[in-house]
């Protein structure tokens, strides 16, 4: 486990080699525009987004892109001061008092929210004759997402010691009460976490070319390996709790090797626990000469986990040994909750496999583009299921992009929803003919908020793209 309470902090170190569901965080344009990225998307931006981009005309004959990567780190409860402490300071000593307000501040639907995404390679082709365009890329997906209950909250924070468990099981004394299902306990409660590795394929082409109008039809295809998923959830008297996680971790799960329905994956390395299939249909029209178009699912298929998977049924709630925190390291408490050496509030059983849906999305975007130099645009995004992943809530987002000279590009905008508030974002991007550069954030006033701090940041300098509109 030593390896798994680190985990966070990998998350946040983890950039270079690998990295929640706005899979466009990598892409610092999107960024720089909030995430509105429907009708901007080219070339191998269109992969994960909407496929049917790549059937444009007048684009890049070839572009591609190493190394993009962006991460989004957020709170819609906790305060500045101690959303700085739990990343910066997670070593310091605790205070009682400081207990008792985080107590307060990990009650809430967007506790914690996490978004690593990484594209190691990215590259997209004009076919010649009119078939269209084609995009593959590698991409790195990591999130992790917390909505607790003010009982889970209390219990991760305070251990034996919670308030919350003292009526069933007293520090001192008998407890009065006979202790609740979990599914009652907690709920309201959501820990989520999810890390994958994508190989992508997409193909667009235009399938109408009327006058005034030009419609293009794409589809894309993604294998992917899972280096991780863990899912519990409690919701209207319904409990879910599974896990499964890559060796690297660290976890110990010499506590199952004897059961026959686990399915233990050994070693110490990158090694994946689960392989899926995922898919993407899309659909965009151009209208005369400015207005664009579209609209695309995502993500569609699934993914099985057949390594290190353990599983927990809807049980009682049970006395705890945990002391509570001693530092500000609240996401190591967390994690301990998936855990298999009994110390936590789950008792886990193994199982060969599970498979579960991708985070599936219905995305639609509009947009007009009124020259080379200004560009603006409007994004809707709607999480089609609940999994790890996906998104918390609907996402809208308004962007504009606009060159005040030949070499610069400014973007953008303003968005809102995805569990992360309303953002003022904006980026900055290098532009030449052949080669393009940027760093942006998506909520300038993010990282002096004190109510809803959100930091991120998203940067690319390998971006080239050759032949076609420059």
């Amino acid at each position: 486990m030593k390896s798994l309470r680190l985990l966070p902090l990998v998350a946040l170190l983890a950039l270079p080699a690998a990295v929640r569901a706005q899979n466009e965080l990598s892409n610092f344009s999107a960024t720089g525009r909030g995430g509105v990225i429907n009708t901007f998307a080219q070339g191998y931006q269109a992969i994960g987004v909407n496929p049917a981009n790549l059937g444009r005309t007048g684009e890049s004959a070839v572009s591609f892109t190493i190394g993009e990567v962006g991460l989004g780190v957020a709170s819609r409860s906790l305060s500045q001061t101690f959303f700085e402490r739990i990343i910066f300071e997670r070593t310091d000593a605790i205070s009682p008092a400081d207990r008792s307000a985080l107590v307060d501040g990990f009650s809430g639907d967007n506790a914690f929210n996490l978004n690593v995404d990484a594209t190691t390679l990215g590259v997209a082709v004009s076919l010649p004759n009119g078939l269209g365009g084609l995009a593959f890329s590698n991409r790195q997906r990591m999130s992790a997402h917390l909505a607790l209950n003010r009982n889970a909250a209390d219990v991760i924070i305070n251990g034996k010691d919670a308030a919350s468990i003292q009526p069933y099981y007293p520090t001192t004394g008998t407890g009065s009460q006979p202790a609740p299902l979990l599914s009652n306990f907690l709920d309201g409660t959501a820990i989520q976490f999810a890390w994958t590795s994508e190989y992508n394929v997409s193909y667009g082409m235009l399938v109408l070319d009327k006058v005034g109008f030009k419609l293009s039809a794409g589809a894309g295809y993604r294998y992917i390996q899972g280096f991780g998923v863990a899912d519990i959830r409690a919701e209207d008297g319904n409990l879910t709790a599974y896990s499964a996680l890559t060796p690297l971790l660290g976890v110990d799960y010499s506590a199952l090797a004897n059961n026959p329905n686990f399915r233990r994956e050994m070693g110490s390395g990158l090694k994946p626990v689960g392989r899926g299939h995922g898919y993407d249909l899309g659909l965009a029209a151009e209208i005369g000469k400015f207005v664009r178009v579209g609209a695309s699912f995502t993500d569609l298929g699934s993914m099985t986990w057949n390594g290190n998977v353990v599983t927990a049924a809807d049980q009682q709630l049970k006395p705890t040994s945990a002391s509570g925190l001693e530092t500000y390291d609240v996401l190591k408490e967390v994690v301990k909750q998936f855990d298999t050496d009994q110390n936590n509030l789950f008792t886990y059983d193994g199982q060969q496999e599970r498979t579960a849906a991708l985070p599936a999305k219905l995305r639609l975007g509009a947009g007009v583009r009124i020259s080379s130099l200004l560009e603006a645009g409007v994004d809707f995004t709607a999480p089609l299921n609940k999994v790890a992943g996906n998104l918390t809530s609907p996402f809208l987002g308004l962007g504009v992009d606009f060159k005040p000279t030949r070499w610069l590009r400014l973007s953008s905008g303003v968005s809102g929803g995805a569990g992360f508030g309303t953002n003022l974002p904006l980026g900055v991007t290098l532009v030449t003919p052949i080669w393009e550069a940027g760093i942006s954030t998506r909520d300038v006033f993010g990282f002096s908020s004190e109510k809803s701090p959100y930091y991120s940041m998203a940067l690319g300098v390998l971006r080239f793209k050759f032949g076609g509109e420059k």
